[in-house]
């Protein structure tokens, strides 16, 4: 029982600074596994010390991508350790040997998740779910599914459902990418229009966007040049506004 704030301490070096000095890494895997099943931003930081034992030492964690995915709540796209998450996700999520179902329910919550996320979280997730869709073509009947039902009257995938297998994802749709095609934001609306056409095979790079900030985004706004926008349809003839304003028909300027 460790208070919160030392869990984190160790957990950020734990990967670096610790686990390749130790002559049995495996020892720690109590340690890590319980700090994973704590929940929020220790579940996060314990995931670079379980990808080494998991991938250096052979560590078997059967309810791993289950715990992954509970990890996926609408706190994902604000912390602070965003980026070292989807950049060991990406990892954990690479292999090709990965059910459909599974990697479906994680592109599902994390479109349904995006709703709600800032630009720069949003410019980094869809070239993410992009992705996904490369190495797993089997998950396409998202976007496009030819012999599905004309008219669903309700999204048959259970958010609720803790268990990625009974979530029902691979039978619904990406609405909510298609949502994010009106975004306010035109580089999100055009990041997100790139599933209504064939995805190239060549991955997105997404290390650069892993990092993005609002403050970032702020900046390369205002640098742009806009040419002058037309604020009124109809030029104003007067002080009072359009001619047939009730002002103009009861007051005169000297």
């Amino acid at each position: 029982q460790l208070p919160t704030g030392l869990y984190k301490k160790v957990l950020v070096i734990l990967h670096d600074s610790i686990l390749p000095y130790m002559n049995e890494p495996t020892l720690m895997i109590d340690f890590l596994t319980v700090a994973y099943g704590i929940g929020g931003a220790i579940s996060l930081l314990a995931l670079n010390g379980l990808f080494i034992l998991i991938h250096q030492h052979n560590l078997e964690y059967p309810d791993f991508y289950k715990k992954l995915y509970s990890l996926l709540d609408p706190s994902i796209y604000h912390v602070k350790y965003r980026a070292r998450f989807f950049h060991l996700a990406d990892l954990f999520l690479s292999s090709s040997h990965l059910p459909a179902y599974l990697v479906a329910a994680f592109i599902k919550r994390l479109s349904r998740l995006a709703l709600t996320a800032p630009p720069e979280a949003l410019l980094m997730v869809i070239p993410f779910i992009c992705n996904l869709f490369r190495r797993h073509p089997a998950c396409k009947v998202l976007v496009h599914r030819p012999n599905g039902p004309e008219d669903l009257s309700e999204d048959p995938y259970i958010m609720e459902e803790k268990e990625p297998s009974e979530s029902r994802a691979l039978e619904s749709s990406l609405w909510e990418i298609q949502s994010l095609q009106n975004h306010y934001h035109p580089d999100v609306a055009q990041a997100a229009a790139v599933l209504n056409q064939s995805l190239s095979e060549i991955e997105d790079n997404i290390s650069g966007l892993l990092e993005l900030s609002a403050c970032e985004l702020f900046d390369k706004e205002i640098k742009k040049k806009n040419a002058d926008v037309p604020l009124e349809f109809e030029p104003v003839r007067g002080l009072f506004g359009k001619k047939n304003d009730i002002f103009t028909e009861h007051f005169t300027l000297d």
